[in-house]
């Protein structure tokens, strides 16, 4: 079913008497049941801010089926912006202090570009944070990804994430525990991943935190945690288009030679094809030989188109899906003990 984008405005929470209104309108409590409302927090920098928003609105769209999906878009005023992104939150995003005084079944918080080595030193962790809490207290379910994750878990737990040697850059293949949210998934997924940072299994789990898809090469995939909501925290990017990966590569190839990074960025793991692989890995000699922004004209495009279709969309489909069908069955049950009594009194 098509996912419709609402920008949000002032609302009371609902009352008893909205079910009996719901049901004017649609049906059943069922019926309302099917009706999400979900906000997307949008902190990806400004290159990536529309993409993620139509990554999100057609993974949600291929997961819904029969379920109604009303998405609203939220950003933190504390991330610096362009002009041009300003415009386009300013035209179809609300700030995310506005969450206050909504009403939400779930919410997705995607990562942020991190400024600081210490989360808690970013210009938007206390903004982060709130909207954490917010959720926390009124959501059914709370995605947090990437580096809404790792501030998640240290909101949380205190556990903090530590630095990788290198970018952890790739499509790799993890073990799925059974779980209501990966039913249907098999043994392993296939996910891709584009990150600096980490979080130790074994300290998650000592805190309590249930991890659904781990690798020996790649570390944790996701995890969960229950709360007064259902916490889901994702270090992969199940929203990803098949291209995102070289997209990447060529960005951070590109700062390279402008003098942005230190090193030129290693190839992402398991995505290209051997051949593909050969002459980028050609390319990157020649960076470190040419260091100048020039020498960006003779990147191989042709060879960093990245894959026509990406292998990790069945399972971020499932995911999706697996998901969304949980908030409803959550959410029929909230409606049907609310009307219990309210029917009793005759309300």
């Amino acid at each position: 079913m098509p996912v419709t984008i609402d920008r949000p405005a002032a609302s009371s929470n609902m009352r008893v008497s909205d079910i009996f209104g719901a049901r004017r309108r649609g049906g059943t409590i069922g019926d309302s049941g099917r009706r999400l409302k979900i906000g997307l927090v949008n902190n990806m920098p400004d290159s990536a801010l529309a993409a993620t928003e139509r990554q999100f609105c057609a993974l949600l769209e291929a997961a819904s089926g029969e379920i109604e999906v009303q998405l609203r878009l939220y950003g933190l005023g504390q991330i610096a912006r362009s002009r041009e992104a300003e415009e386009r939150l300013a035209q179809r995003y609300a700030d995310a202090g506005a969450l206050r005084g909504q009403t939400l079944d779930a919410l997705i918080v995607t990562g942020a570009q991190p400024l600081a080595p210490d989360l808690e030193q970013e210009p938007y962790w206390r903004a982060l944070i709130s909207v954490i809490d917010w959720a926390e207290a009124n959501t059914i379910s709370t995605i947090l990804s990437c580096l809404a994750a790792h501030a998640g878990v240290l909101h949380f737990s205190g556990i903090a994430r530590h630095r990788l040697p290198a970018k952890r850059s790739g499509v790799f293949a993890f073990d799925v525990a059974q779980d209501a949210l990966t039913a249907g998934a098999g043994r392993q997924w296939l996910m891709p991943h584009s990150r600096y940072n980490d979080l130790d299994e074994a300290e998650l789990t000592r805190n309590g935190y249930g991890v659904l898809s781990r690798s020996a090469v790649a570390g944790v995939d996701m995890f969960a945690r229950r709360t007064r909501s259902l916490f889901i925290f994702l270090q992969g990017h199940p929203e990803y288009d098949g291209d995102t990966l070289a997209r990447e590569f060529r960005r951070d190839m590109s700062r390279y030679l402008n003098g942005d990074l230190e090193s030129p960025p290693d190839l992402p793991e398991y995505y290209f094809s051997d051949e593909d692989e050969r002459v980028l890995t050609s390319f990157q000699a020649r960076a470190r030989s040419e260091r100048r922004a020039e020498t960006m004209a003779w990147f191989p495009e042709l060879r960093a188109r990245g894959k026509a279709d990406a292998p990790w969309r069945r399972p971020a489909d499932l995911f999706y899906r697996n998901w969304l069908r949980f908030i409803v069955e959550r959410k029929t049950e909230l409606l049907q003990n609310a009307a219990a009594p309210a029917a009793r009194w005759g309300g």
